[in-house]
C-alpha cells in the first residue's frame, strides 16, 4: 500500500507528455492574503485564492517525468514577453491543458526570444516608417492649402 503524499495527479500528468514546442494553458491556484481589523485590535489575515491562466509556448521541460520535472512555458502579453518556469508536480497548479502540439527540431527552443524580438523591432521599425510618410504627406497637404488661400485672397 503506497501512501499519498501530494494532492496532484501524478500518473495524470506524467502521462500528459509535455514537450517543447507545445501550447499550453496553465491554470494556477493564486493565495492572496489580505490584512484586516479584526476584533480586540488585532490584525486578521484572510486568504482568498483565485485562479490564473498562463498559455503560452513550451521553449523546454527539463528532468522529464521525475520528481524534479520542469518547463518553461513563454507568452507574449501585452506586447511584451513573459516566461514563466513551473514544476509539474506543484500542487499550486490545478490544471494543464495542451491546446496544440507542434513538431519542432530542437528540444530547447531558447532561440524563440531573440527571434520575438527581432520581429517586434521590424514592426516598430515599419510603424515609424509609415509615420514619417504620413507626417510628411501632411506637410505638403498644408503647404497646398496655404498656397491657394494666397492665391484666393
Amino acid at each position: 500500500m503506497q501512501k499519498v503524499i501530494t494532492p496532484v495527479n501524478v500518473e495524470g500528468r506524467a502521462k500528459l507528455g509535455i514537450r517543447s514546442g507545445d501550447t499550453v494553458r496553465v491554470v494556477q491556484n493564486i493565495v492572496e492574503l489580505k490584512k484586516g481589523r479584526g476584533t480586540d485590535k488585532k490584525e486578521k489575515t484572510t486568504k482568498n485564492v483565485r485562479k490564473q491562466t498562463f498559455e503560452g509556448l513550451v521553449l523546454s521541460t527539463k528532468h522529464g517525468t521525475e520528481a524534479g520535472a520542469m518547463f518553461t512555458v513563454r507568452a507574449t502579453l501585452s506586447g511584451v514577453g513573459v516566461e514563466k518556469t513551473f514544476p509539474l508536480y506543484t500542487p499550486s497548479i490545478d490544471s494543464i491543458e495542451i491546446v496544440k502540439r507542434s513538431k519542432v527540431r530542437r528540444a530547447k527552443l531558447y532561440f524563440i526570444r531573440e527571434k520575438a524580438t527581432k520581429a517586434v523591432r521590424r514592426q516598430l521599425r515599419n510603424a515609424r516608417m509609415m509615420n514619417m510618410k504620413s507626417d510628411e504627406s501632411l506637410m505638403q497637404a498644408e503647404a497646398v492649402a496655404e498656397e491657394k488661400t494666397e492665391v484666393a485672397a
